[in-house]
Parts: C-alpha cells; structure tokens; sequence
C-alpha cells in the first residue's frame, strides 16, 4: 500500500509542470545514447519559455524509425520520467548496452542539491521499464569526462573529468580535474581504474570508439589540461590526439595537422568510417572557447584517420551562434546533435519546433550539411575528405599514414587491421525475491481486497483530479539560478587523485524497490514556424517554407 504514494506524488507532481514536448526551448548538459534504434535523453537542465533553468526530470527518447510530420527531425517521446531515487546530473554520460536491452548511467554534477552520502551506479532496463541499482561504484564519480560505451564489447570508458562537491559526496576543497581512464565491464560489472595517456590532469574533451586494430581503439582530444603544480587551467591543444588501443591496454599520442580547430571545451563528436576502414572520420560540433573565442563556436571540424589530418567542414563565421555543452549522436550517415546552452543569450530557445534536435549529413549527399533526418541513410566519404585523403565515396583512401609519420610503429599495424569481436550474450540479471508470508490464506485475502479497494478508490480520485487540471495552465517546477554551471577553473598546487590505480571490484545490481515512472503526456508535435534550423538551412529567426507545423489530434 505505501508504495501507492509515490505514484500519487509523481502524478500531481509532474502534471503541475510543463510539458517537455510541447513546451520545449532548451536543454543542454544533458546525456545520450542509442540503443536499438532510439536516441536516449537523461538529465542536464531545461528552458522553458521565458523561465530560468530546471533541472530536467525526464527520461525522453527520439524514435529513430519515425520521423515527425512536417519537422524533419526523430520523433521525440517523453512518455516517462525519473522516479524520486534516480538522480538527474549534468555533464555524466551513458553507457549502451543493445545486448541486455539497458544503459548505464555513470557520473555526473547534481544541478539540484549535492550528492547523496553513498552514490549508487544506476542502470535503465528498457524491457522492463525501471531503474536497478548496481550498488556503490569501487571508483569516484567525475563530471564532465570524456567518454565514449561500446555495446558490442559491453564496456565503458571515460578518461580524466572532475572531481567536486557537486559529483563526489561530501567532497571539501576545489575542483580538481584527474588523468586517469576509468572503464567498466558490463558482463564481469568490473571496474577498473589505470592511467591515462599521461599523468596531467584533463576534463571537458571527447572520447570516441573506432574499430580498428584487435578490439577497437579509443580517441581522445579536446579540452582543458591542469598541470600539476601551478593551479591553472591551459588549453587543450586540438592536434594533440590520443590513442588508447583496448586489447593491449597501451595509450599513443599523435600529432595531427591541417585545419587545426581552434581550443574549445564542452563540445560533441561522433565517428564514422568508410565500408573499407580506409578512413576513419571524427566529426566534432561547436563547444565553449577561450580568450577571445569565449563564447564558443557553431562549426564542424573532420578529424580523418589514419592520416591524422584536420578539415573543415562547415563555419557558421559572423551569423553563427555559439553553444556549447550538447551531444553528438551517429545514426547510419548522420549525426544527430541535440541542444547546448548558448552564452550570447540569443536566441531566446533552440529550434523548439524540432526539440533542439539538429542533424549533420555527414557525407554531404543532399549537397549541404544541414538537413531533414532520413532513417537508414548509409555513410558515405564528404567531397572534402575525398579531396584530401583521396578515393571515393565508398572509401579505397589512398593517404593512410600521417605526413611526418606515426609515432609509434605500433598505430601503422593497428589502422591496417578491422576489429574483430566475439558476439555478446545477454547477461542474466537477478530479479526481487519475494518476501515471505506467515499470514493465514484468510488474512492475506482479507487485506488484498481492502487494498484493492483502497487503491481502486484512490486511483479514481487521481484520475480526475488529472483530467480536471489537464487542459489549464500549469505551473512549472521550481527553477534554479537563471546561470549555468560552470566548475571553477583553480586547483590545489599538487594533483592528488584519490582513485587507486589497477583496482577491481564486482559489484551484482539490486533492483530497486520501485515502481516504474507513470506517463506524463500523449505525443504530440509542436506548432509554431520559428525556427534556429540549420537542416533547412535557415537564419535564425526564419519562417519555416513548409509553414506551421502539424499538431495530432487531442494534443491540447
């Protein structure tokens, strides 16, 4: 019976609020992944229109197979949303795992309150709908990390973020950043904890997954540095890459050239690769800049592999708008970057149309690198690549080596090789062991007839309450301060990370004794035909040409 409360709380809860689908403006710090086929968004902060920051509560996905009339974009469902113990963070990540049908849910700031005294590793079981605790994680929480799951090695990785009072409990002191590369193995639930590239401390750049050599490689870039000792942040140099190859446990650093981007932090990117792996193409979108590029920047670099070779793919210049702190997203041919906070103020919400939902055809096939959406779009090799790695579209690159040379004979003999990994089985999970009973057969009808009664009547009274208040103005949840978060940019003069190198631990999930989250609005498209819209290839401001948008029926 008391597990009925938290129902009627979430129910009158969450109808007092807005609706994230049809009230969208803006969302940034938020995590997302894919697994089979739909584009998962967890946590990070909101806008609605003219209201300061929100903490999101929602667990929303795009449906990647249904493409929303007359918007372009993935639909976008928020049929569910966190229950009180699931904690939403900015600045975490989450782990796929398409085999076991789950994601995980690791790191992160906590935007409404600090952490609790033990943090728990959290994990979403989509086929079952509801959240299991994985217990307390051997390794410390960071925020802001760069990371990067790969479902198909049922693993985990994040190399450097930070440690704080607003991801760590009952943490004292500054923010310090760490070096280390944390990975977790979704089948063994291992943590492990080892160096990174080198031992200074990085946060706020991007990991991404490429299947080259055994298993895979790991690429890291971007960021800020801390160097020991002097209690600064620098720049992260943008060609300086890292490599970490996954079976052999070993980390490289190449220089790359080109079109260097300029520094930035807090940006996204994703990979993609020709048919033949003759090239393998890391895009990276927008982030945060520093000194005179502070506030940031709305373009794409191409970071081609192996010749390790800078390109530029698009500039905004003058008309863009900076943002910063979003997701990058590869579907088949193209890369889905959803929202980011934009620190000149304009405009006022991020293409609400489409729920901040942008998407890059990555191999230009539609002649422009802002389009609609297209489910099961194969990638192709961009013209700009083409022109300088050579081949075609369908790859055979004929540069695949940089132009000074590796730096370590070892990365020539991984790009030359394809991944090959063993096919996963799905991991038996435990379920809740039901409690025993010493009432008599009498007595247990008894009170499950007066429960049901009870919960019957309740859930009657609820219900119209629901409906009676649905159609009027609601009221939206308490806001935070009208800024963003930023972690404060000074460091002790010693790096001292707390992890302990090479430790282990397994850890079995428990689930929660919980309910899963109730419904919280039918799906429904947004109206309006103001729009920031790079996939029409519009100013910001512009009307859209196919005019207003279409609306289901009863979705007001």
């Amino acid at each position: 019976m008391l597990k009925i409360f938290p129902i009627l709380f979430l129910l009158v809860g969450v109808s007092r609020g807005q609706d994230p689908v049809k009230n969208f403006c803006r969302r940034w710090g938020h995590q997302s992944t894919i697994v089979d086929r739909k584009l998962y968004i967890d946590g990070g902060q909101i806008n609605w229109e003219g209201q300061g920051n929100i903490t999101n509560p929602w667990l929303l996905y795009n449906d990647l197979d249904v493409v929303g009339a007359k918007v372009g974009m993935p639909q976008l469902y928020a049929n569910w949303t966190h229950n009180t113990t699931i904690p939403s963070v900015s600045g975490g990540i989450l782990w796929p795992d398409s085999v076991n049908k789950r994601f995980y849910s690791y790191g992160g700031d906590y935007t409404a309150g600090t952490p609790v005294e033990e943090s728990q590793f959290f994990s979403y079981d989509i086929s079952r709908n509801q959240w299991d605790s994985f217990g307390t994680p051997s390794v410390q929480s960071v925020s802001w990390g760069g990371g990067v799951g790969v479902s198909e090695l049922g693993k985990g990785f994040i190399l450097g973020g930070w440690l704080s009072n607003n991801s760590v409990p009952q943490w004292t002191g500054d923010p310090v950043a760490t070096s280390n590369l944390i990975q977790y193995d979704m089948d063994q639930k291992l943590w492990k904890n080892s160096s990174g590239p080198d031992t200074t401390p990085k946060a706020e750049g991007v990991m991404v997954y490429l299947p080259a050599s055994d298993t895979g490689l790991l690429v890291y870039f971007g960021g800020i540095i801390a160097p020991p000792g002097n209690g600064t942040t620098i720049p992260a140099n943008m060609s300086t890459i890292h490599i970490f190859d996954i079976s052999g446990g070993k980390w490289y650093t190449q220089t790359a050239v080109g079109t260097v981007p300029p520094a930035r932090r807090r940006f996204c990117a994703g990979a993609a690769w020709s048919s033949d792996r003759s090239s393998y193409n890391i895009y990276l979108y927008g982030g945060l800049g520093f000194d005179q590029n502070g506030p940031g920047f709305d373009d794409v670099y191409i970071l081609s592999l192996p010749s390790f070779t800078w390109i530029k793919f698009f500039d905004a210049s003058t008309d863009g708008v900076p943002h910063h702190s979003l997701t990058c997203n590869v579907i088949d041919g193209q890369m889905l970057i959803i929202g980011g906070t934009f620190p000149l103020g304009k405009p006022s919400c991020d293409t609400p149309e489409a729920w901040g939902t942008h998407n890059l055809d990555l191999g230009k096939q539609s002649g422009s690198q802002w389009q609609r959406y297209q489910a099961n779009l194969s990638y192709v090799v961009p013209p700009e690549v083409i022109a300088v790695v050579g081949g075609s579209s369908q790859g055979s690159a004929t540069i695949k080596s940089p132009a000074a040379g590796f730096s370590h004979r070892d990365l020539q003999v991984y790009f030359a090789q394809t991944a090959t990994i063993v096919p996963r089985t799905p991991t038996a999970m435990p379920t809740s062991t039901p409690s025993k009973s010493k009432l008599s057969s009498g007595a247990i009808g008894g009170i499950a007839a007066g429960c049901t009664i009870a919960f019957l009547t309740i859930f009657a009274g609820v219900t119209f309450f629901f409906l009676r208040h649905r159609k009027n103005k609601l009221a939206s949840p308490s806001p935070l301060p009208p800024t963003d978060y930023e972690p404060q940019m000074t460091f002790p003069n010693s790096h001292n990370s707390i992890y302990s190198n090479g430790r282990e631990s397994k850890i079995e999930p428990q689930q929660l004794d919980s309910i899963p989250s109730p419904r919280i609005t039918e799906v429904a498209e947004l109206s309006g035909s103001m729009v920031l819209n790079h996939e029409l290839g519009l100013g910001i401001g512009s009307k859209s040409p196919q005019g207003p948008l279409a609306e289901f029926p009863g979705s007001r």
